[in-house]
């Protein structure tokens, strides 16, 4: 017998289901993010979570001492409110941003991507604090816009990353949600404690926090997408070969279908994501709205200063955390409807994300805007329409976390471009919408400006409601939830 027959001999053949042995290997390998400790999963949430926040102050805190920067760039908001502009730039940048940059982080790693981006964003400050014309400023904050923008959607992508199960990613994405909006809530809030010593310390404040966070975001953010660190180890481990092989990374093309063309397509075709949109739009377009209603109301009202009218925006704020103490329960209720499920039965249903949501959106978001509407006046004490906001402030949590949540659920492997079509809605609403709030509030006087908010707000209330009674019915019709069922 020649030596080549002994090895061979020798030599173990591979086992016939060797596909099957390297995903259960990828399965239990300690890299794998669904197998790392919590401790180390929620270390990178909360820096997420951090980060998102602190963005968000950038978007808004230049509303604060808007008109001082106005006045010092020599542009007067007599014919238009020119010292919007600067939101504006920042939130249409964060409306492009996200569509074109999480596909990208999605195929070729979220760790190095989202560290240039941080280094970046926070870079951009640099030129807001030191503009010397508003062109500059503008051109800045809209790079800052679409930067931050990705920084700002990054959650709603990590945690699937870390977390297998709905039931896991219920608080993550909850508190994504909150950190989200509560970032631009206290945006103005940092303006008014700030501003008072130049308008360029509310950004330097900014680059020293922005700064400070560096080596933190260097220190705990990992690799998350398991594709990615998959695809490293099969290099130096062949038991991992076949199941990285599964992951192939898709063409340029595809990913800008995925990115622009499919969102467009979900807005355009599906009527659920269409009117959830929205609804959340103008949720997510009221706090923005407020940063002009505030100063307005309560200056001409009660003569607060710019300061003490930023502070005044903490009662949305305290609405917000309210609304996300809420959510919590209102997710185990969406956790037991899988009981009840007789279609898929052992699958939560996904019209049980709604129940809050229904009087959050006509009790909270109307009612609150009516109770400002209505005790916005001079000789009514200034807390009392602060309480009118704090409901406001509850219902917007309450109802974009339902919307996200919703359309995950129901849209399932789709959920990412439906989310993306949401968020440009909302970043575009924010972004001009405001644009009109100084006339309308002047035009139709305090109350009446409010109360047609108020009543849109009742209009849009139809859209869960028609979603908790026919729910079912409507995502049998649609051709996107039949294809992410059938793959």
């Amino acid at each position: 017998m020649s030596d080549d027959t002994l090895i061979s001999a020798s030599t173990p053949a591979p086992p016939k289901d060797s596909l099957e042995d390297s995903r259960n290997a990828w399965e239990k390998h300690p890299d794998n993010p669904y197998n790392w400790p919590e401790p180390k999963k929620w270390r990178i949430a909360l820096l997420v979570a951090a980060v998102i926040l602190l963005v968000g102050l950038n978007a808004t805190s230049v509303t604060t001492p808007s008109l001082i920067i106005a006045e010092h760039f020599h542009v007067a908001d007599t014919a238009f409110p020119h010292s919007y502009w600067p939101v504006t730039v920042w939130n249409t940048g964060a409306a492009i941003g996200p569509m074109v940059g999480m596909p990208l982080l999605e195929n070729f790693g979220i760790r190095r991507g989202y560290m240039i981006l941080y280094l970046v964003f926070t870079a951009m400050v640099i030129p807001q604090a030191l503009a010397q014309n508003l062109a500059t400023l503008l051109v800045v904050r809209a790079i800052a816009g679409l930067v931050g923008g990705v920084l700002q959607n990054l959650l709603e992508q990590v945690a699937p990353d870390i977390w297998a199960t709905d039931k896991q990613r219920n608080l993550p994405i909850t508190l994504y949600t909150f950190v989200y909006i509560s970032g631009v809530t206290l945006g103005p809030v940092l303006g008014a404690i700030v501003h008072e010593l130049s308008w360029r310390w509310v950004f330097y404040i900014q680059l020293i926090i922005y700064g400070a966070m560096i080596p933190v975001v260097f220190t705990i953010m990992k690799e998350t997408r398991g594709p990615i660190i998959l695809s490293r180890l099969a290099k130096t481990d062949p038991t991992l070969a076949k199941a990285a092989n599964e992951f192939p990374r898709p063409k340029i093309s595809a990913l800008l279908y995925d990115a622009i063309a499919r969102p467009a397509h979900l807005l355009l075709t599906e009527p659920v994501v269409f009117f959830l949109m929205l609804w959340a739009a103008f949720c997510f377009g009221l706090v923005f709205i407020m940063t002009q209603s505030i100063p307005q109301v309560y200056h001409s009202n009660y003569g607060f200063s710019d300061s003490a009218s930023g502070l005044v925006q903490v009662s949305l704020f305290v609405g917000e955390a309210v609304g996300f103490l809420a959510c919590l329960p209102q997710n185990s209720y969406y956790q037991r409807s899988a009981k009840r499920n007789t279609v898929n039965p052992g699958t939560p249903i996904p019209e049980a994300r709604l129940p809050l949501s229904i009087p959050a959106s006509l009790l909270g978001l109307a009612g609150g805007l009516f109770w400002y509407a209505w005790a916005s006046f001079p000789h009514v004490h200034w807390m009392v329409p602060t309480v009118g906001l704090a409901f406001v402030g509850f219902a917007v949590m309450v109802i974009i976390t339902a919307v996200d949540m919703y359309i995950t659920d129901a849209y399932t492997k789709f959920a990412g471009s439906a989310i993306a079509a949401v968020a440009l809605g909302e970043n575009l609403v924010a972004a001009w919408l405001p644009f009109a709030a100084k006339s309308m509030y002047t035009t139709l006087g305090f109350q009446w400006a409010s109360s047609l908010l108020a009543f849109v707000a009742v209009v849009l209330t139809m859209a869960p409601v028609v979603l908790w009674w026919k729910g079912e019915v409507i995502r049998g019709k649609s051709g996107f939830i039949k294809e992410a069922k059938e793959g």
